[in-house]
């Protein structure tokens, strides 16, 4: 495993969950969205699976790879 590529996608987690993940919890709202925010909802989502994917697959990358030789 490649330690210092792990903890780099790791660190992409974790900056991701801080930015991204409040805005996609579930409120508790007795109205109906608009169709702007729910649209603001969906740009979020799109964007947050996005980088979720690229960050799995760095993570998977990190966990084959072999670690650099030391120098």
């Amino acid at each position: 495993m490649y330690a210092q590529r792990f903890k780099d996608a790791y660190e992409r987690l974790e900056t991701l969950d801080e930015r991204l993940t409040h805005k996609l919890r579930p409120r508790s709202s007795l109205k109906q969205p608009s169709i702007e925010q729910l649209s603001e909802q969906m740009r979020d989502a799109q964007q947050y699976l996005i980088e979720m994917k690229d960050i799995v697959r760095d993570l998977f990358q990190a966990i084959a790879a072999k670690p650099p030789a030391a120098g």
